[in-house]
């Protein structure tokens, strides 16, 4: 009994001893603690692919040679580390995680994201190299200067009051979460800096926001805050808000913010041409506004004409995480911007690709079909081929909205050629 005890105390010895030592000093993976992080990662002017795992975890176990192939393959291109979250806590805390392995990527400047895909060597560097070009890419056209992650003095947090709240946040489109605290809370002095960081990291994806509750007691009432600092998320239902309850760190509250705004996605919206508000709210302000001219009701009817807002719908779908925008008019009803884009010498149903910041837009050339608009919504985003000048803003007129029906042919007052003789007798009579 006794050499069975002593058999299985080294057992659990050994392969304590193995877990312990999942990389090694002389591993290519380069090893993190809480000293060496920021100069590591957060200084670094690459790209970082940070592996956080337990040595007791068996799905660990099992990537740690894809793991060190990778940082072999990737050396001089990307650094591939490790973080052990069981001797370094804070540091997993602090970046939210919550199973292992966690993997996030570092780029200069930016919020972590996280690495989903498959755990073997070859989508884990395609992967690395894939957040490299965009890297590159970014410094070419002087978007980024890198190595640091610190920002403006300034904050894009927004001051938020009784007085705009509604407006700002409950009637947006947004993802906001909104920070309510008290400048006396000794835990929100805590979290400033780094509410003041994810802020800025997050602008222009994800809006942050901030109230003074000693100052708005009623929006402190109205939303049940009971103690200070509470974090609010307001996503696609702006009525029922729920708390956020992770880490207060920025990196936390950055992860969190871009897995939100995932499942936060508007649905896609084919809206119809109707007036310069419409021309304002949707195309003025997209990155590319796809316009399509669709037959008229009399010869398309309903049901081809709601074909052609399926397959447009469908392709709205398929991009929209993408600053595009999709309307449609009927054959006639927008003259100007149809002679502007020269739709009429390419018939209808037709598409454009039109940007009104640059004056400029495409036609699509190819089928009015699934796979071809897709290609050319694809084509555009990257620039696109053969855009042509807008020669001047288009005017765009207020119109009827299509009542979902088929159209009817207005008939004119009948006469017979009786009665048209006797009008014409009567008039000579007169005479």
């Amino acid at each position: 009994m006794l050499v069975a005890s002593s058999f299985l105390l080294l057992l659990i010895l050994s392969y304590a001893s193995s877990a312990a030592s999942l990389y090694s000093p002389s591993s290519p993976v380069l090893q993190l603690t809480p000293s060496n992080f920021k100069s590591k990662v957060l200084g670094s002017n690459g790209i970082v692919l940070v592996e956080f795992f337990a040595p007791w975890c068996g799905h660990c176990q099992a990537l740690a040679p894809a793991w060190e192939r990778a940082a072999t393959v990737l050396k001089g291109v990307a650094t591939v580390a490790a973080v052990d979250a069981d001797a370094h806590q804070s540091l997993a805390q602090e970046y939210g995680i919550q199973g292992f392995p966690t993997i996030k990527v570092f780029s200069p400047g930016k919020p972590p994201v996280d690495y989903q895909g498959a755990r073997e060597v070859k989508p884990i560097a395609e992967f690395a190299l894939k957040q490299v070009k965009a890297l590159l890419k970014e410094r070419l056209e002087g978007k980024t200067s890198g190595g640091s992650n610190e920002k403006s003095d300034t904050s894009a947090s927004i001051e938020l009051t009784s007085r705009n709240f509604d407006e700002l946040v409950l009637k947006s489109k947004d993802l906001w979460i909104v920070e309510f605290f008290a400048p006396w809370c000794g835990h929100c002095k805590k979290l400033a800096p780094e509410w003041k960081k994810a802020a800025n990291n997050l602008k222009g994806k994800v809006k942050l926001g901030h109230v003074d509750c000693d100052a708005e007691k009623s929006l402190m009432s109205r939303f049940n805050v009971q103690g200070f600092p509470t974090i609010l998320v307001f996503g696609a239902d702006k009525s029922s808000p729920f708390p956020y309850e992770g880490a207060r760190a920025a990196a936390a509250i950055e992860s969190f913010a871009l897995e939100q705004l995932e499942t936060n996605v508007a649905p896609p919206e084919v809206t119809e041409l109707t007036g310069p508000d419409v021309m304002e709210e949707k195309c003025a302000s997209a990155a590319i506004c796809f316009v399509a001219f669709l037959p008229d009701i009399l010869d398309s009817k309903a049901e081809g004409r709601n074909k052609y807002l399926e397959l447009l719908l469908s392709v709205a779908e398929k991009f929209k995480r993408s600053p595009y925008s999709f309307v449609w008019a009927e054959a006639g009803k927008q003259a100007d911007l149809e002679k502007q884009v020269g739709v009429g010498g390419y018939g209808y149903p037709a598409l454009v690709a039109l940007n009104v910041k640059k004056g400029a837009y495409a036609p699509l050339k190819s089928a009015f079909q699934h796979d071809p608009i897709i290609e050319f919504v694809k084509q555009a985003g990257l620039g696109g081929k053969g855009n042509l000048p807008l020669e001047k803003t288009p005017t765009i007129v207020q119109t009827e909205p299509w009542d979902g029906k088929d159209g009817e042919i207005l008939e004119e007052d009948e006469f017979s050629l009786e009665e048209l003789m006797r009008d014409d007798t009567a008039t000579k009579d007169e005479l």
